[in-house]
């Protein structure tokens, strides 16, 4: 039976909206630890990671060489620790499941998880995340994690923020709909396979999905996923601090989750970006509870 270590990362280093800090408490409210145990999956809860509260550090505490980015100081302590917690949990023989927070402690989860083997990556999310700290228009690190895991540009003299064993021919985008002008032609002059919500729309998310796990599970161990909950529709999903309308259904979110479980391939995964201050009564946690299960194998019969 798989175990799963759940790792809470209470950041909101990352953007400027408050309460995603918040994230990992709600998501354990809604019932995570049941829908794991209704999935078939043995649950260690390992808690929270000690982080420092932002309003006791400077978000502008930085070298000139690191741009406009935000809590840059604060996000690799944060996310050096989580590494090893995650490459720690992997050796242990468990699957290591990271509550966010926002979305810049996938630095720390592909940190750990592709240390030591060689990983592909599929990114659920509306946004690309391939800024760097010269071309993000707000300096926030949550819309930076996948260039700082790939040593993009300047990533690439920042050690603690690259993940050894990741390739670009191996990272898979699904359903970006929200992508800033250098980044998106960044994102087309890499190696990376990017499918957007119009290809879902056209292709379906069947067909999506199945070339999404085929592409990022190409010659490597296994997979991370990252779910962002700002990848679905706000209609459904409405507490994250970066909405974009037009995200995917409850069924096709469902679906995709469902199909991860079923190709065997997950070796990490996180869920970040739950906002309980900007959500109906804890809805968008309870239905990352509900994804997580699918992606661990919960099904209706």
């Amino acid at each position: 039976m798989t175990t799963v270590r759940v790792i809470g990362v209470p950041t909101d280093y990352g953007q400027d909206r408050r309460g995603v800090d918040m994230g990992p408490s709600a998501i354990r409210y809604a019932g995570l630890a049941d829908g794991l145990a209704d999935a078939g999956v043995e649950v260690e809860d390992a808690g929270d990671l000690l982080v420092p509260r932002a309003e006791e550090r400077d978000p502008d505490y930085r070298s000139p060489s690191q741009g406009n980015a935000k809590f840059l100081r604060e996000t690799e302590e944060v996310c050096t620790r989580l590494a090893d917690e995650v490459a720690d949990t992997i050796d242990d023989g468990e699957l290591p499941l990271v509550l966010g927070g926002d979305h810049s402690v996938a630095i720390g989860t592909l940190g750990g998880s592709a240390r030591d083997a060689e990983v592909g990556a599929i990114w659920f999310d509306a946004h690309g995340d391939y800024n760097t700290p010269t071309t993000s228009p707000s300096g926030n690190v949550h819309g930076m994690p996948m260039a700082a895991v790939l040593g993009y540009q300047e990533w690439a003299d920042v050690g603690w923020a690259n993940a050894p064993g990741l390739r670009e021919e191996n990272v898979v985008y699904v359903g970006l709909r929200s992508l800033d002008d250098v980044e998106r032609e960044a994102i087309r002059d890499s190696e990376m396979t990017a499918y957007t919500m119009s290809d879902i729309d056209e292709r379906g998310i069947t067909e999506v999905v199945e070339a999404a796990l085929s592409v990022a599970s190409d010659g490597v161990d296994s997979v991370h996923v990252s779910l962002d909950l700002d990848w679905l529709d706000p209609g459904i999903a409405p507490g994250v601090g970066t909405p974009v309308r037009g995200g995917v259904t409850y069924r096709e979110a469902h679906y995709a989750m469902e199909r991860v479980c079923e190709a065997d391939v997950l070796r990490s995964m996180e869920v970040v970006e739950v906002n309980p201050v900007l959500d109906d009564h804890n809805e968008t946690a309870e239905l990352a509870t509900e994804l997580v299960a699918s992606a661990f194998g919960k099904r209706i019969l």
